[in-house]
């Protein structure tokens, strides 16, 4: 029997490396999205074909219309049919005050993590719904806790961006459930990437963790078995929700206080 596949946005490192190794080690064959770290994306690569996989490089900027539809069609390229897609890319930038933000960082952050994920699951329906050809999928959309925390003094526009991956996941699967194509989302809490360096706050995770009901921060791969249960038959019933998987960290509690 073929192995089903799935491509996964962001795959150089954190939870879409993540991801990654973890479906190749369940049968999955893989498409690897990356935008310009392929260092990070050929070791993810080469633990894939480790563990049995067929993987390819897609290298794009989803930032860019053009290179969305070109990642997916050296996905076409490479792989019969897409089973199941991880929306995955997105950015952060340097935590800052939105009176401090310019447009330009603004502009620049909504072009991956919202165009670009827009445009990505677009091309996955167009690969997954019968009335293209398709025969069904699971799409999973990885949002954040910050959609709901709306991270005041550090990253309100990255927030923003997440609530409007969330929304999407709620309407995208309205839409598409009677093509057999299941869209769900995940919102990651604090955990163990790179991330918080990129945002200029390495220590965060360690100043943050003690707030965390379960009392630590969670891993890259935790979130990768939220992940890959969405995917698998074993959510057939699952579509329109988002995951929380943040140790218990939700939101304000009545003072306030995070």
């Amino acid at each position: 029997m073929s192995r089903p596949t799935l491509l996964v946005t962001g795959a150089s490192a954190g939870i879409g490396a993540a991801v990654a190794r973890m479906a190749a080690a369940r049968g999955y064959d893989l498409g690897l999205g990356y935008r310009s770290n392929r260092e990070g994306a050929e070791a993810v690569q080469a633990a894939c074909e480790a563990a049995g996989a067929c993987a390819v490089l897609l290298a794009g900027d989803l930032a860019r219309a053009e290179a969305v539809d070109a990642v997916f069609a050296a996905f076409d390229s490479a792989f019969p049919q897409l089973d199941a897609f991880v929306n995955n890319a997105g950015i952060v930038t340097p935590k800052a005050r939105v009176e401090e933000m310019d447009a330009a960082r603004i502009e620049a952050l909504f072009a991956t993590n919202v165009t670009g994920a827009f445009l990505a699951a677009r091309n996955a329906v167009r690969r997954m719904s019968p009335r293209y050809g398709g025969s069904g999928g699971s799409i999973v959309n990885i949002s954040s806790a910050a959609a709901r925390l709306a991270s005041p003094n550090q990253y309100v526009d990255y927030a923003a961006s997440k609530a409007a991956i969330d929304i999407l996941t709620q309407g995208l699967a309205a839409e598409v459930a009677g093509d057999a194509i299941r869209v769900n989302g995940i919102r990651p809490g604090l955990i163990e990437t790179d991330i918080h360096a990129k945002g200029g706050d390495p220590d965060r995770l360690a100043r943050l963790a003690p707030t965390v009901p379960m009392a630590r921060a969670g891993t890259a791969d935790e979130v990768a078995e939220a992940v890959l249960w969405l995917c698998s038959d074993g959510a057939r019933y699952v579509t329109g929700a988002t995951l929380d998987v943040t140790g218990g960290r939700w939101g304000r509690g009545a003072c306030g206080r995070r």
